[in-house]
């Protein structure tokens, strides 16, 4: 490629990088399980959703990773079908995120031409629309769409779309779209115990009754917002919403998942399996109906397990626990099958099955991939630290490695349930050694990191003096020594 084209590339490129669309909006190949993000946004379009223009959209950009750009320019087709078929008026705004999507897609495909002839049409476009740059506005259909399609990647965007629907309210607090987002994204992030939202756990209820004030008939919204009534023990209320979305939408997968996960919760077990079932029946490579199937599955074997009719080879009751063993393995299973980086809590709930199971090496493999993935929510990595902690404490009897990875657990700064869990189990490890000596400059070590985590900090000097005066040479109590009282000075 000559000097020229390139220069052309390149200040082409710079253009681009300003768009508001999927390839400028974080999560990329190395986040996102693509052939997962295929599945679904599949299925959303075969189920003929109203917003279907996003999905093609979304599925344009995936295909373009993973190098279908002509699939991905048929995608932008019907995305932009559909836009001219539903929003007639409002055309040109709803149109921003889809002309970026092109100029991108021909930008890879190396047709330079094409990719400029999208940017003068987003020009035209958004010169009424706004006075900042020149190829994007940052209206409401903008921040919306962004926020969507975050919530659809990764969880740790979940932050970030919540910010984008509550910009897209801003200027348009009616839009039934972006409300549904905003409560969406709030109802996952109560469910992370590190979050703000975690602590102020119905922010998302607010969010649902509007949506439902706006339009009755949603479903969806009817049925997440059971799931919370439930947990506020408002049990008699979240039930009639449940009757109620499933006389609506007796057929719509996403509701019926939602539908089933009360049940589970209410201990109406068969239930929850058929309405999954179900589901599965229309959505078959559906991770979530998977995880949930498999955690009915664990109920019933975890109360199996602590029958001693279980035991004995000869009765009934072991052949059901085998069974229950194999079922829970296999949905599991394939609920990460396309999902490695992101079904982390399928994958932990498959090692814990084969840990009961005494599958130790299978439950091994398992830890050592979870422990590989990076850019992952601080509370994931803290869980997996954890999890994997116990397995090496009980498991395989090995104190330096379950203590190593409960003290990574610890340092993420991040305050989850886990991380408080870690810190206990260091605690009491600590406490147990130096009991028995009190020279175990290990054991001295963690007592000096808790206190540093406590902010305590002449405490930990002192213990970490402690552990070097045995110990004289070990780096990472040098390290901490050094930082704590450089700290102290600075103050």
């Amino acid at each position: 490629m000559n000097t020229m084209s390139k220069t052309v590339r390149d200040l082409l490129k710079e253009k681009l990088d300003q768009l508001q669309c999927h390839f400028t909006w974080g999560p990329q190949k190395e986040i996102i399980d693509l052939d997962d993000m295929v599945y679904r946004l599949q299925d959303s379009i075969d189920l003929n959703l109203k917003y279907k223009a996003r999905s093609y959209n979304q599925l344009a950009f995936v295909n373009c990773l993973q190098g279908n750009s002509e699939e991905a320019i048929q995608n932008l087709k019907e995305a932009e079908k559909i836009l001219r078929e539903n929003h007639k008026d409002a055309f040109e705004r709803r149109s921003i995120i889809t002309y970026g999507n092109y100029a991108w897609v021909h930008y890879h495909m190396g047709q330079l031409a094409e990719a400029q002839s999208y940017l003068d049409k987003l020009e035209m476009i958004c010169k009424p629309l706004t006075d900042g740059p020149r190829y994007t506005a940052m209206i409401p259909e903008v921040y919306g769409e962004k926020g969507w399609s975050l919530l659809r990647s990764a969880s740790q965007y979940y932050e970030e779309a919540n910010k984008c629907f509550e910009e897209a309210l801003e200027k348009d607090p009616n839009n039934t779209e972006w409300i549904m987002g905003k409560a969406t994204a709030l109802f996952r992030l109560e469910a992370f115990s590190g979050t703000q939202e975690n602590h102020e756990r119905n922010q998302s209820v607010k969010y649902l009754r509007r949506v439902l004030e706006l339009d009755p008939d949603d479903s969806m919204a009817m049925v997440l917002l059971a799931l919370k009534l439930r947990e506020c023990k408002q049990k008699e209320d979240a039930n009639k919403l449940i009757e109620q979305a499933l006389q609506k939408t007796p057929d719509f997968p996403y509701v019926l998942r939602y539908a089933a996960k009360f049940y589970r919760k209410e201990g109406v077990l068969e239930k929850s399996v058929q309405l999954l079932k179900k589901a599965l029946e229309i959505t078959p490579h559906s991770a979530f109906l998977h995880d949930q199937i498999a955690m009915c599955y664990r109920t019933k074997l975890l109360e199996l397990i602590d029958n001693r009719r279980s035991k004995n080879p000869r009765n009934p009751e072991f052949q059901q626990k085998t069974q229950l063993f194999s079922q829970c393995k296999y949905h599991f299973g394939m609920a990460f099958k396309h999902r490695p980086r992101s079904a982390i809590k399928s994958q932990l709930d498959f090692a814990d099955i084969c840990v009961r199971n005494g599958e130790y090496s299978n439950a091994k493999e398992i830890y050592s991939e979870l422990l590989k993935l990076e850019d992952i929510r601080p509370e994931n990595l803290q869980v997996i630290c954890f999890r994997a902690g116990c397995f090496e404490q009980y498991q395989r009897r090995s104190e330096s490695n379950s203590m190593s990875l409960f003290k990574k657990g610890l340092k993420v700064e991040y305050d989850s349930k886990e991380r408080k869990k870690c810190y206990e189990k260091l605690e009491k490890w600590a406490d147990g050694k130096l009991c028995k000596d009190q020279r175990d400059s290990t054991a001295l070590g963690v007592k000096g990191l808790l206190h540093q985590m406590d902010g305590d900090k002449p405490k930990a000097i002192e213990y970490f003096v402690k552990a070097l005066e045995i110990d004289h040479n070990n780096e990472e109590y040098l390290s901490a020594l050094c930082e704590l009282r450089l700290s102290i000075e600075e103050h």
